[in-house]
């Protein structure tokens, strides 16, 4: 995720910003197909293991191929030109905001007074970033698409939060190959031209790499595990990545605000990542479908004949209910633990 902007700006001097958006799109997508494909030649039915989207998930399918593979790709290309690559990398942080601020305000997670004080702190870096007393309002319209970007990108992490129980690689093939597939045919419409196969190909490495392939598969898996907020909070490390990247790809150097920013944002993204959380809570009885373990507190559950085989990780997909249960432990909102708190 932190070589998102280096990388993509490094590309941009070959390819179209349209067509660039598409590749990488498209990247993700097929880079995700080809590895649920490989799992299947294998010997390993996903069936077994992942639970698939159904009809309930198709709005979320469709509201995270707009916002995370269309929007925010688009939006990102036509706004690195106009911004150093570190500072674009560093402005990147304010997905960790966006997204906790989406989860906390509209999907109710509980947010503590410690990461409000971290997205303060990197809130405050982002607009100093922006800052530009040479432009019309004193602020820099490329840094400005640039958080659009991470708020596109918020969305669609908040989006995929209903889908974090179902299996990654097909939301991942479904989203990428979806908005890339509409993305192509604007560019191609706007007169955009394919660039030759080995740019393409770098476009479409960097789109799974960096983009919404292996990147988006693992934010999944960690939006199942702690939830949009707490996943988004782990987002605030990758930029600084970006950020070294982008001083090894680039001569150009940051301005001297960037200087500034960058030891606020880090404190910002340590008080983010350092949270812990743990009081009396309650399940209530819930009958779902994911993939799951046996070796915890909340799937102790009898089987049926039909049920799927264990895998050789002892793992499997079916439809299990959990019964109430009151107590204790250290935890996140994952798809166990999204209860209300007490203010």
């Amino acid at each position: 995720m932190g070589g998102s902007a280096p990388f993509t700006k490094l590309l941009l001097a070959d390819i179209g910003p349209l067509a660039l958006a598409a590749l990488v799109s498209l990247g993700s997508g097929c880079g995700a197909l080809l590895f649920s494909l490989a799992g299947t030649a294998a010997g390993t039915r996903r069936s077994h293991v992942e639970a698939p989207p159904g009809r309930g998930e198709i709005p979320w399918l469709i509201g995270v191929t707009l916002f995370g593979g269309l929007l925010a790709p688009v939006t990102l290309v036509y706004s690195l030109p106009g911004t150093p690559a570190a500072t674009a990398a560093l402005l990147l942080n304010f997905e960790a905001v966006a997204t906790t601020l989406i989860a906390a305000t509209i999907f109710r997670e509980w947010v503590s007074r410690r990461v409000w004080v971290a997205l303060g702190c990197i809130t405050a870096s982002c607009l100093l970033l922006t800052w530009n007393p040479a432009a019309g309002l004193g602020l820099s319209l490329p840094a400005l698409g640039i958080l659009l970007t991470c708020l596109f990108w918020a969305v669609d992490n908040n989006l995929g939060q209903r889908l974090s129980a179902k299996d990654p690689l097909l939301v991942i093939s479904v989203k990428g190959i979806g908005a890339g597939t509409v993305t192509l045919l604007v560019a191609l419409t706007a007169g955009e031209h394919l660039p030759a196969t080995a740019t393409a190909a770098a476009a479409m490495a960097v789109g799974f790499l960096c983009y919404g392939g292996l990147t988006s598969i693992l934010f999944l898996l960690a939006l199942r595990g702690i939830g949009a907020a707490r996943a988004g909070s782990l987002l605030a490390v990758s930029p600084f990545f970006g950020v070294l990247f982008s001083l090894l790809l680039f001569a150009e150097l940051p301005a001297g605000a960037f200087y500034v920013a960058l030891p606020v944002m880090a404190i910002g993204a340590w008080l983010m990542i350092s949270e812990e959380h743990s009081h009396p809570h309650r399940h209530p009885g819930v009958v779902h479908e994911h993939r799951h373990r046996h070796d915890d507190q909340h799937h102790d559950h009898d089987h049926e004949a039909g049920d799927p085989p264990l895998s050789a990780a002892g793992e499997h997909s079916h439809v299990h209910a959990h019964a109430e249960l009151a107590h204790e432990h250290p935890h996140q909102p994952d798809i166990h633990h999204r209860h209300l708190h007490r203010r």
